[in-house]
């Protein structure tokens, strides 16, 4: 998809993308930022969280920013390598729940942020972080994100995104082996012995928090209605265009939707 990334508004990029009428495109308006709004996309481990985010700032182009839950664990290079070989890092605990809440609180209210970064592959903080400027709508992607009231208060929207364990898996086994330098064994042990039984105790309670629930594959009907919610959430001053936001909503159904094979 070839996104716009110089039209002002939310609603102005869709249409003009929908369109292709660059006639009609017209500055942002003056006058202060628009509180940004903050949508969470949790689910299991490998259930596509990172993808759906992606594929959601594509469509919203630049009006929109991503922040990843896999930025905020805990640092570990105080400890040796093996101990934190030992970390769960399958629990909510080895998140910096502080760190995190900091950064969201910081981006409801428009102000610049460090974000960190982290390093899988020695469990370690790679620096303070960068500076980080927030935009109008916001995905936040993570394992964990609805698992306190206090982190469900900061999202204006979110989402669980529903998958089988043998897909979750096999994804789980192309990442970590590709991105993190894990062997193909190590990972199966780990989705066996901490990723799976953790999952059932703090993932999946997570759906029933949820606003949506999409499940794996996408189907049309689910994806209206992530598109009529974000519609709603973002555009008041054009909900009454039911013509622009049925186009909306098809233009993420062709963004979202299954693949057909080859």
């Amino acid at each position: 998809m070839n996104v716009d990334t110089t039209v002002g508004g939310v609603e102005l990029a869709v249409l003009s993308r929908l369109t292709h009428s660059t006639q009609r495109r017209r500055p942002r308006m003056a006058g202060p930022e628009p509180t940004p709004r903050l949508i969470a996309i949790t689910g299991g481990s490998g259930a596509g969280k990172s993808w759906l985010a992606d594929r959601l700032q594509r469509t919203f182009g630049n009006d929109s920013a991503r922040l990843s839950l896999d930025n905020f664990y805990r640092d570990l290079s105080l400890m040796s390598p093996e101990e934190r070989g030992k970390v769960n890092f399958d629990d909510p605990g080895s998140i910096d729940w502080p760190c995190v809440e900091h950064v969201l609180n910081d981006c409801r209210t428009c102000r610049p942020t460090r974000v960190p970064s982290y390093d899988f592959a020695t469990h370690t903080r790679l620096s303070r972080g960068e500076w980080w400027q927030p935009k109008p709508l916001i995905f936040v992607d993570g394992l964990w994100l609805l698992h306190s009231a206090a982190m469900r208060s900061l999202f204006d929207l979110k989402i669980f995104v529903d998958c089988t364990t043998d897909l979750r898996l096999q994804r789980r086994v192309a990442r970590d082996v590709l991105e993190r330098g894990r062997t193909e064994a190590s990972v199966r042990r780990q989705f066996a012995e901490t990723v799976a039984p953790m999952h059932d105790r703090h993932v999946a309670p997570e759906a029933h928090w949820a606003d949506i629930i999409l499940k794996e594959p996408f189907r049309e009907k689910d994806v209206y209605q992530l598109a009529d919610q974000v519609w709603t959430l973002l555009t008041a001053a054009v909900r009454g265009n039911d013509t622009l936001r049925s186009a909306f909503q098809t233009e993420l159904w062709a963004a979202l939707k299954p693949q057909e094979p080859l």
